[in-house]
């Protein structure tokens, strides 16, 4: 399989998403009686996801149909107009904007239907079939969600998100068409290694924050370590798997890669607050570990659920290895409960597993 080089315009239209996983990130920075509302989880998750999908819906198409020709250029550029507004309209306070977040959205994905209606017109047989579901699909999904603005109160979101369901659903419908036009699977991997940087950003931007509000020496220097520990951790289990473990040969629809870095990326978001939450919020500590465990165990598996398939044959991990994993962080999860254990304490056992789990991983 050729390997599809990510193009300029692409790294481009990532950039401006930066801000929109930022946002989605401070959504969780809402402390209320040292714990964090159940309605910021949940907005948290509603924001997160179109955030995801739109820069999943864009990256596919160029995976499979692009060409960086004159024409993909302007679609992507008259997309990235939708996407900033988009972005300046996510906020905890749903009602106020929106108007601008559906625009933003809509015009999103609506755009990238157009993208494969248009392309289905020139590419002939398995091709063009799944050219016209994906579009036409995507089509459906789109003006479902335009329907809200039809709508108040909860109905509205309940027709938005209802749309963004049956989008995220189409690419499952069309598995048929999808197996017989497999991915560019380096090019796929290397968009998602990218995000995944933007993601790590969002860690940097953690700890820069809990520094400039710390005033000894001693406690910069311990959080620093401990916090970039967990950050190159994390960063070194990712990326070697990436480029040493994986048959990127293999021809998939790359489904599992696509839904199962949402996990991936929604744990290390959290994972990203729980830095400033920890040591700079008044936060219970059983809700700060809980929150902290429970991202790395979904962080876990959603690394084991998309490095699995695409793992060499003779590197790939058995079911016992994950529960091992899993686990672990169970019991680490109810020591550090039962004693509840210090921000510090916490931060050491997060980052001793991570390193754990790079060097498990790689073995």
């Amino acid at each position: 399989m050729p390997h599809k080089k990510v193009n300029w315009i692409e790294l481009f239209y990532d950039l401006i998403f930066v801000a929109a996983i930022a946002t989605a990130t401070h959504t969780l920075l809402h402390v209320e009686n040292h714990t964090i509302p159940i309605e910021y989880i949940i907005k948290f998750v509603l924001i997160f996801i179109p955030i995801w999908w739109a820069w999943v819906g864009q990256t596919l198409f160029i995976n499979r149909f692009g060409t960086d020709m004159t024409g993909d250029r302007i679609w992507m550029s008259i997309q990235m107009v939708f996407v900033i507004l988009m972005t300046a309209s996510l906020s905890v306070d749903f009602d106020a904007y929106f108007l601008p977040f559906l625009v933003g959205y809509i015009g999103v994905r609506f755009i990238v239907s157009m993208q494969y209606i248009q392309v289905s017109r020139k590419e002939v047989l398995e091709k063009k079939k799944l050219a016209q579901f994906l579009g036409y699909g995507f089509l459906i999904g789109t003006f479902i969600s335009l329907g809200s603005c039809l709508f108040d109160s909860w109905i509205r979101y309940f027709v938005l998100y209802l749309g963004i369901f049956v989008d995220m659903m189409v690419p499952l419908l069309g598995r048929k068409y999808m197996k017989k036009v497999p991915i560019n699977t380096p090019h796929l991997l290397e968009r998602f290694g990218l995000l995944t940087i933007i993601l790590f950003g969002e860690f940097i931007v953690s700890i820069v924050a809990v520094l400039g509000e710390e005033s000894q020496l001693g406690e910069n220097f311990i959080v620093l370590l401990l916090s970039f520990t967990l950050v190159i951790a994390m960063w070194w289990q990712y990326f070697d798997n990436l480029e040493k473990k994986i048959d990127k040969e293999i021809k998939t629809s790359g489904q599992i890669i696509v839904y199962g870095h949402l996990f991936i990326y929604m744990s290390m978001s959290v994972m990203a607050s729980v830095i400033q939450l920890g040591f700079f919020y008044d936060i219970d500590q059983n809700v700060l570990i809980s929150l902290a465990l429970g991202a790395t165990l979904i962080y876990v598996t959603g690394t084991s659920l998309v490095f699995h398939k695409y793992r060499y044959h003779q590197e790939r991990l058995g079911v016992k290895n994950y529960l091992f994993l899993a686990g672990i962080i169970t019991g680490v999860w109810t020591f550090s409960l039962i004693l509840s254990v210090s921000e510090i304490f916490l931060f050491v056992e997060i980052a001793c597993f991570f390193i754990f789990y790079a060097f498990y991983t790689l073995r």
